[in-house]
C-alpha cells in the first residue's frame, strides 16, 4: 500500500514534472518501453566496460610497467583488496541514499550520472599515476562511486520490471555484463601500448551508457522521504536478520562463497598465464582476451536460455545449484591445466555455468528481499557479497601462492576456489521462499 502525503510543495516548479505524493512506489505490472529496455541493457554492458576492465587487465599491465613482473602479482593483490573495501560499504550506503532521493530527477539518475562520471575521473588518476599508493587511493575512490551507479541501477529493475519477468531480465543484465568484460578485455590488449587510453577508452564508454539510460528512464520523483528510525535504520544499512530473514541469508552466503571462488581465478588469472604457461605479458593478455570471448559467447547463450526457462518453470534454485557446482569444476580443473588450449576449455566450462547462474540467480534474490520499499538499500546490502570477494580474494589468493615452495602455488590457488565454490552450490539449497 502506497503512503501518501498531502505535501505538495514543489509541484510548481515545473509544470512537465509531475512528482509523486508518496514515500514508495507500487510494484510494476506490465513492462516499460523497448528503448528503455534497449538502454536499460547498453548501460550495465557500458558501466562495466569501465568498472572491471582494470581489474582483469588494466591494472595488472600498470603494475607490472610500475614496479616490475616479479611484484606485480603481491602488488595487484593489494590494489584490488583495498578497492574491493570501498565496494564492499558503498552499495549498502549509496542505496540507502538512492531510495531516500527527492527532487525532480527522480531517486536513481543522480547516482547513475554522477557515479558514472566519478569513475572515469578516478581512472584518468590512475592512467597517468606512477605511484602505487596513488593507484590504491584512486581505485578505492572509483569502486565508491561506481557501486553508486550500480546500486540505483540494479534497483531500476524493481522499480520498472514485473516480478514474472525478473529473470529474463536477470539473465540480460549478466549477458551485458560479460560482454561489457569482454569488449573491456579486447580494447586493453588492442590499445595495451597506450596507458592513457586502456583505461580512459573504456570510461567514456561507462559514462555515455549511464546517461543514456537516465535520458529515457521513467523514475518517478520521490516527494516525501520516508521518515527516519534514527540507529537502528543505519545498522540495517550493514545488516539483515538471517533469523528473520533466512532466505536472504542463504542466498547471501552462497554467492558470497561462489564470488570467492570465481575472484581467486579471475585476480590471478594473468599472472598465471605467465609463470604456468610462460606468456610474455602481450601475449597473456591476449589469451585471455581469447578465452573471455570463449566464455562470453557461451555465457550469452546459455544466461538467455536459463533466464527464459527460469520464468517458464517458475524454478531458480536448481538452475542456480547446478551452475555453481559446474564452475567449481571448472576451477578444480585449473590445477591442471598448463596449456592454453586446456584453459580454452575451461573458459568454455565456465561460461556455462555462469551463464545458468546469472540466468537465474538475480531473479532468486530480489524475490527474497527483506523490504520491497527499501530495494536498493538491501540490493546494496546483497552486493557485499559481491564486494567482499573482491577484497578477500586477492588477500588470500597471495597467501595461497606463497604456500611451499619452488614459485607460484597455482595448484592450491585453484584446489581451494574449487572447494570453496561448492560449498557456494550447497548453501542455496536451505532457501525456502522461493523454488
Amino acid at each position: 500500500m502506497a503512503t501518501t502525503s498531502n505535501n505538495t510543495a514543489g509541484e510548481g516548479d515545473d509544470p512537465n514534472i509531475k512528482l509523486v505524493e508518496r514515500t514508495d512506489f507500487d510494484a510494476p505490472t506490465e513492462m516499460p518501453k523497448p528503448r528503455v529496455i534497449v538502454a536499460f541493457g547498453f548501460a550495465q554492458f557500458a558501466l562495466f566496460v569501465a568498472l572491471l576492465g582494470p581489474p582483469t587487465v588494466s591494472i595488472a599491465i600498470k603494475l607490472t610497467a610500475v614496479v616490475g613482473s616479479d611484484n606485480a602479482p603481491q602488488a595487484a593483490g593489494l590494489v584490488l583488496g583495498v578497492g574491493a573495501i570501498a565496494a564492499l560499504i558503498a552499495g549498502p550506503i549509496f542505496g540507502y541514499l538512492s531510495d531516500r532521493t527527492t527532487g525532480p530527477w527522480g531517486r536513481r539518475r543522480p547516482w547513475m550520472v554522477g557515479g558514472s562520471v566519478g569513475l572515469a575521473l578516478c581512472l584518468l588518476v590512475m592512467a597517468i599515476s606512477d605511484s602505487v599508493p596513488v593507484l590504491i587511493v584512486s581505485w578505492f575512490v572509483a569502486q565508491l562511486v561506481a557501486n553508486a551507479a550500480l546500486s540505483a541501477y540494479l534497483a531500476t529493475i524493481a522499480d520498472q520490471i514485473p516480478a514474472h519477468r525478473h529473470a529474463s531480465m536477470s539473465a540480460l543484465v549478466n549477458v551485458t555484463q560479460q560482454a561489457g568484460i569482454l569488449v573491456a578485455v579486447y580494447a586493453v590488449s588492442f590499445l595495451s601500448g597506450n596507458m592513457i587510453a586502456i583505461f580512459m577508452v573504456p570510461a567514456v564508454i561507462g559514462v555515455i551508457g549511464m546517461a543514456l539510460y537516465s535520458f529515457v528512464l521513467p523514475d518517478k520523483p520521490l516527494l516525501v522521504r520516508p521518515p527516519s528510525r534514527g540507529a537502528r535504520e543505519w545498522l540495517s544499512l550493514i545488516w539483515v536478520n538471517p533469523r528473520e530473514h533466512p532466505d536472504f541469508a542463504w542466498a547471501f552466503l552462497s554467492r558470497f562463497l561462489f564470488f570467492i571462488g570465481l575472484f581467486l581465478f579471475t585476480s590471478f588469472r594473468l599472472f598465471w598465464m605467465q609463470d604456468r604457461i610462460g606468456l610474455d605479458t602481450d601475449s597473456a593478455a591476449a589469451v585471455v582476451a581469447t578465452g573471455v570471448l570463449i566464455y562470453t559467447v557461451i555465457l550469452m547463450i546459455m544466461g538467455q536460455i536459463a533466464g527464459m526457462v527460469s520464468d517458464r518453470i517458475k524454478r531458480r534454485k536448481p538452475l542456480v545449484f547446478v551452475s555453481v557446482a559446474m564452475s567449481a569444476v571448472g576451477f578444480g580443473l585449473l590445477a591442471t591445466v598448463d596449456t592454453v588450449a586446456g584453459f580454452y576449455w575451461v573458459e568454455a566450462l565456465l561460461g556455462i555455468g555462469y551463464g545458468i547462474y546469472f540466468g537465474a540467480d538475480l531473479a532468486l534474490v530480489i524475490e527474497v528481499l527483506p523490504d520491497p520499499d527499501n530495494i536498493a538499500k538491501d540490493l546494496g546490502i546483497f552486493n557485499i557479497a559481491n564486494a567482499a570477494p573482491q577484497s578477500l580474494a586477492p588477500l588470500f589468493g597471495a597467501l595461497l601462492l606463497a604456500v611451499g615452495t619452488g614459485g607460484q602455488n597455482y595448484t592450491l590457488l585453484y584446489i581451494v576456489s574449487a572447494v570453496i565454490a561448492l560449498l557456494g552450490a550447497v548453501a542455496i539449497l536451505p532457501v525456502k521462499k522461493v523454488r
